[in-house]
């Protein structure tokens, strides 16, 4: 028998509004690096207890709780002597490993109060793109839930380089909801919601976003403080991505995070549309940097646009860009419109000489090695 417990289907999650919050069988929940480090940039210990001890009591009530935690580049900071986020990517991973030891060890402590064992799971966009170290991290976290661990993920900023990075922890947190299909996300920073003008300029709350255009017009400000790399933006960002993939999400502050997680009305409701995808089939549709464009007949369009083929050499009439084996690439009509990506498997040099040609025909004429799809159908992700 697997030790990996099924997860639920691809369908709406059964969370559809804040005041159900409470009757929900696992959440992620991303805390930001100002709710949890001083000015001066170390670890308050204070803010990091508030945080433990309102998820612990979640937890005892039945939810599955994984938290996404920024602050481990924050928490390296004064030990180094540095008195802001440093702006080059080697002082970041330095910072980072000084710091991720330091946050996580905290969090051991606070949790193990409670009577519960914290995991760290570091990741890099580069595992949720690839099958099998994909397969690996949702084993991992749905084990460690099995368990009874409560996972701690952050990005791996030790390691991670500018070409693999999430970027920041939110869109980080709406791809590890779609991973282990949560019922929601909650993103948690020091703003208690968003708002359709500054609060100081008159601005109102934004109680439920039910579509992206909603919002669309709004100023949200700048991108993040001076100890993280989020801010309103990317918080937004985040939770449209998660709804409009069937996640619901709701952002709010650490202040308010006992009040959001007993189903009170507080910060903004992202209400779920679609059904859900896989945290893969989110990173390709919309995150992913392309490095070229595919362009389609018709009928590839429509085999493709099934969901359920791979897509052939045969139904390609033209390529652009400069793109390797395993690079993502834009998959469009004969319009420019984009309908899919993914990741293609031959060179922007390869290709050209197998546009039109049936897999029988390549492999006669290029010979072995040529019988693969351009893109297979699991590296493909509908728009």
């Amino acid at each position: 028998m697997s030790n990996t417990p099924a997860t639920p289907s691809k369908t709406l999650s059964e969370v559809t509004s804040r005041s159900e919050l409470p009757r929900a069988k696992r959440l992620v929940i991303k805390v930001g690096s100002s709710s949890l480090t001083t000015v001066e940039g170390g670890i308050s210990h204070e803010r990091l207890k508030f945080l433990v001890d309102t998820l612990a009591r979640t937890v005892a009530a039945g939810t599955e709780v994984v938290l996404v935690s920024s602050g481990a580049i924050a928490a390296g900071l004064a030990p180094l002597a540095l008195a802001k986020r440093p702006k080059d990517l080697a002082t970041q991973q330095a910072a980072a490993s000084v710091g991720q030891g330091l946050l996580l060890a905290q969090y051991t402590q606070e949790f193990a109060a409670h009577g519960l064992t914290v995991a760290q799971v570091l990741l890099t966009a580069d595992d949720l793109m690839r099958r099998t170290t994909y397969t690996n991290a949702l084993r991992a976290l749905v084990r460690l839930l099995n368990l009874g661990v409560l996972p701690i993920v952050n990005e791996n900023d030790t390691v991670a380089t500018h070409e693999i990075r999430f970027g920041d922890n939110d869109r980080l947190a709406s791809l590890v909801a779609h991973l282990v299909k949560a019922d929601a996300l909650l993103l948690f920073s020091d703003v208690d919601s968003v708002y359709d003008a500054h609060p100081a300029a008159g601005g109102s709350r934004i109680a439920h976003v039910g579509h992206p255009d909603e919002i669309q017009a709004i100023d949200l400000g700048s991108a993040g403080s001076n100890v993280g790399t989020g801010g309103m933006i990317t918080k937004v960002q985040a939770a449209t991505l998660s709804a409009s993939a069937g996640i619901p999400a709701l952002v709010t502050s650490t202040a308010n995070a006992a009040k959001a997680l007993a189903g009170e009305d507080v910060g903004t409701w992202f209400a779920a549309r679609n059904t859900r995808r896989s945290a893969r089939d989110v990173w390709l549709a919309h995150l992913a940097v392309a490095h070229g464009r595919l362009m389609l007949d018709p009928g590839a369009i429509r085999a493709i646009s099934s969901g359920e083929k791979s897509l052939l050499a045969a139904g390609i009439t033209g390529a652009t860009g400069d793109f390797e084996a395993g690079d993502a690439v834009e998959i469009c009509d004969a319009q420019g419109t984009v309908v899919a990506r993914g990741l293609v498997n031959y060179s922007a040099l390869e290709l050209p000489a197998m546009f039109g040609r049936s897999t029988t025909a390549l492999h006669e004429y290029l010979g072995e090695g040529y019988e693969k799809p351009v893109v297979h159908v699991d590296d493909l992700a509908l728009i």
